[in-house]
């Protein structure tokens, strides 16, 4: 007996129709994983020792001026998430991350001979937008085979390898410093990410867009076949018109309470995420710890958040997306008010741990709380708005954290950021909606 699905297709098309689902995509599926690691991998390698290349080769005093790298890399990547997701819908996927990795591939040399620290930052605002158009574009390109059954095990598994990586090179580039220098050996692995991120992307990914128009004809024939009657909806091949941009772009930030909901959450969880890149370090520093412990450090908050992300993205898709969601951003603002009040190396892991699983809760709920609402023919382009407002977070947060830091101390500035992200946590529990369908 035919499945609903298939009894409104003609046979001359059911034999054309692209499938979608995480098994009859897996190796599209897993070659992308591959890449989005080495898109984290890129910028694990600052996560350590940029900020002590800024203190210890170029003679930065204030730490607003340290954290600007943060500032550039944040802004271009925001911007960069929104073009992504936008270009993405437009002219295809594959494209998009191509370019990525041609704008990603000089900046290891940039920072590796840089003569000054405006070449630090220039190298961030092309690690910027490398990462905006890669990262976005591997996520868009996941939510497009696996279709709407598996979102969050899927985010699971991209944002737990890029953020695996992320760890791995924090840990091994603060390695690399303390054996020999703080360049440019730790840099040299950066040359090997992006080659190899540029040749796979460039000979082996293939498109991913068909699947989206794919999903969008499906739930427009579900739609028809659950409402009985042709004559009672639209007809499939009239779809309604795509919102503008303008429309996508106000629904995803402020008209939706759920995506408003979802939008500032990961602003907030970013905001906190630069100021663990940037200001982390310079704390473990002034409390004495050696560079190989600090890159420890500084990988274990990554580490912890990739590899529980293959947990709490399935869990997702089983209890929902709003109680993790809120739960996580609770237990981050936590994590980061006990950072201060704490010391030593052992506690400070601790610390490290718990939010690296706050973060966990959250980041891959997100992403598959905006592919539960938008629709496929403009999902690309709401995960770009979506990620602007996210990654502005890195430039808001280093701002942020530095000119606290620079004020108060870094202690307050830490306490600071774990209060604002306590109270996003609040602010989710108020205004988003459950979005997965079984849960609703």
């Amino acid at each position: 007996m035919p499945s609903p699905d298939e009894k409104i297709l003609p046979p001359q098309a059911a034999q054309s129709v692209v499938q979608l689902g995480l098994r009859a995509n897996w190796q599209q599926f897993t070659l992308l994983v591959i890449v989005n690691a080495f898109v984290g991998g890129m910028v694990g390698l600052e996560r350590s020792i940029v900020p002590l290349l800024g203190q210890r080769v170029f003679g930065l005093v204030s730490t607003t001026a340290v954290l600007s790298f943060i500032v550039s890399f944040g802004v271009v990547k925001a911007a960069s998430n929104l073009f992504a997701g936008r270009l993405s819908d437009r002219i295809g996927r594959k494209g998009v991350l191509v370019v990525g990795w041609l704008v990603g591939l000089p900046v290891p040399f940039l920072i590796i001979f840089a003569p000054s620290w405006g070449w630090v930052v220039f190298a961030n605002v092309l690690l910027g937008m490398n990462q905006g158009l890669c990262w976005s574009t591997t996520v868009i390109m996941k939510i497009d085979l696996v279709g709407p059954a598996r979102r969050g095990l899927a985010m699971g598994i991209n944002e737990a390898a890029g953020y695996m990586a992320v760890s791995l090179a924090a840990i091994a580039a603060g390695y690399l410093a303390a054996t020999y220098a703080l360049r440019p050996q730790p840099f040299l692995l950066g040359i090997g990410f992006a080659l190899a991120g540029l040749l796979l992307s460039l000979l082996f990914v293939r498109e991913s867009h068909g699947h989206a128009r794919q999903e969008a004809a499906m739930l427009a024939a579900a739609t028809e076949h659950r409402d009985g009657s042709a004559e009672q909806v639209q007809r499939s091949d009239q779809r309604p018109a795509t919102p503008s941009f303008k429309d996508i772009f106000w629904l995803t930030s402020w008209k939706n309470r759920t995506l408003f909901g979802v939008s500032q959450a990961g602003l907030v969880n970013n905001l906190n995420d630069g100021l663990a890149w940037g200001v982390f370090p310079l704390f473990f520093a002034a409390g004495g710890l050696p560079l190989a412990q600090i890159g420890l450090l500084a990988g274990i908050y990554p580490g912890v958040w990739g590899t529980t992300q293959l947990l709490t993205g399935a869990l997702s898709d089983r209890i929902g997306r709003k109680g993790m969601i809120v739960g996580g951003m609770l237990l981050q603002g936590v994590a980061l008010g006990l950072l201060p009040l704490l010391h030593g190396f052992g506690w400070w892991a601790l610390s490290m741990g718990l939010l690296g699983l706050g973060t966990a809760l959250v980041y891959p709920t997100l992403l598959a709380t905006i592919a539960d609402v938008a629709h496929p023919d403009w999902r690309a382009s709401a995960v770009g708005v979506y990620r602007l407002w996210r990654d502005s977070g890195y430039a808001i947060g280093a701002g942020l954290s530095g000119v606290l830091a620079d004020l108060f101390g870094v202690s307050w500035a830490i306490g600071v950021i774990g209060g604002v992200t306590f109270l996003s946590g609040v602010l989710v529990s108020g205004v988003m909606r459950e979005t997965l369908p079984a849960r609703r």
